[in-house]
């Protein structure tokens, strides 16, 4: 059988706006973005057609005002609202999916709150909001999802979808290894990085912290890693300068395509085989990090249909989440052998398969 072969390029688009003070001043911003879209569509045409643009941290609105109150005032939107109304305009415009820049996002279930909010947007519209786990201490007055009460939201969403299993997380999050490696226990396959990381830890020696986190976590996880930074010169966002070097890395850790360091406006494009990926997934023994790892020790959240299936331990359900398995149709569509090729599951692939098939069976007709 023929399969077809997913890949396509992603473009990494650097910023260099003045902030807005004020909810009128980011049309401006979106303004420039919706350009940036359309250039990134247009130069990749002759080559490899661009199918994800992905923006950096603050490209809608940064938090200017030092009070949360000052922020609900001036800048914080709803969503979605005429920002991710226009992305959506050009995502069905080009066939294409946005991460969009990140905005100050107030929701009314959540009274007197400010997230830090980036949304992917797909020809379908907004497919999910990520809202930054991990804010940026002390500067950061904005909130984070986890430390609401009661907030029953997924903490780390990912959309699967036409190119890929997508899903983000911004900046200071990408420290955290455990935050990242959450979206690679849900399901993603190209992590996309939304920042606005500033010099000296930024995009070169002596530190470029830029660099080693983001080939880090594209080895650890097996997976893309798109991430665009902030590209702002020093007079637009002080006290910090912004040192841009939007990168694309492979799930080996190579580097894929790299803007040159400094402030400015760039647009690097490059080659994301989602086709490569799943099967280096699917078949590679050496250097499995995600198959490999121990999660009693990790303590990885495992997708909560695979756990809840009777016959499928905890420990199998990460390891099934892992290596591509994400629901109860994938294993149903499964075959004994492809689960007999994953060493750790110790020759329980028949009785996993049987597991899920009785499963489907008892809520499809109601057999208990």
């Amino acid at each position: 059988m023929i399969m077809s072969h997913l890949r396509y390029a992603a473009a990494a688009c650097q910023t260099d706006a003045p902030n807005p003070a004020n909810r009128a001043g980011m049309r401006a911003n979106t303004t420039r973005m919706v350009d940036m879209i359309d250039a990134a569509v247009a130069g990749a045409a002759p080559f490899l057609p661009v199918r994800l643009v992905v923006f950096p941290e603050f490209a809608h609105a940064a938090p200017v005002y030092p009070a949360v109150t000052d922020l609900l005032k001036h800048l914080t939107v709803q969503i979605p609202n005429e920002h991710t109304d226009r992305l959506h305009a050009k995502a069905r415009e080009h066939g294409i999916y946005i991460q969009s820049g990140s905005m100050l996002e107030e929701d009314p279930k959540y009274p007197g709150v400010v997230f830090n909010t980036t949304c992917l947007i797909g020809p379908e519209g907004i497919l999910y909001k990520y809202r930054k786990v991990n804010p940026w201490i002390p500067f950061e007055v904005h909130s984070s999802p986890h430390d609401i009460p009661g907030y029953d939201e997924p903490l780390f969403p990912v959309a699967d979808t036409k190119i890929g299993r997508l899903g983000c997380a911004i900046c200071y999050d990408w420290l955290f290894p455990e935050a990242i490696r959450q979206l690679a226990a849900n399901g993603a396959e190209v992590l996309i990085r939304v920042s606005a990381y500033m010099d000296p830890w930024g995009a070169t020696e002596p530190m470029n912290w830029w660099t080693l986190i983001n080939r880090t976590r594209a080895i650890e996880n097996m997976a893309y890693v798109v991430a665009a930074n902030q590209g702002a010169a020093l007079k637009h966002y002080p006290p910090y300068s912004w040192p841009g070097g939007s990168q694309i890395v492979d799930f080996d850790g190579r580097l894929v395509t790299e803007a040159s360091p400094g402030p400015g406006e760039r647009i690097v494009v490059g080659p994301v085989d989602i086709s490569a990926l799943r099967h280096e997934r699917a078949s590679r023994v050496g250097h499995h990090m995600l198959s490999h790892l121990r999660p009693v020790v990790a303590n990885v959240n495992a997708d909560d249909e695979l756990a809840a299936v009777p016959g499928i331990s905890h420990d199998q359900a990460v390891m099934l989440v892992n290596v591509g398995f994400h629901s109860l149709e994938d294993l149903l569509q499964a075959e004994v052998n492809d689960l007999a090729a994953i060493p750790e599951l110790n020759g329980h692939a028949a009785a996993i398969v049987e597991a899920a098939q009785a499963e489907h069976k008892r809520r499809t007709i109601g057999i208990e």
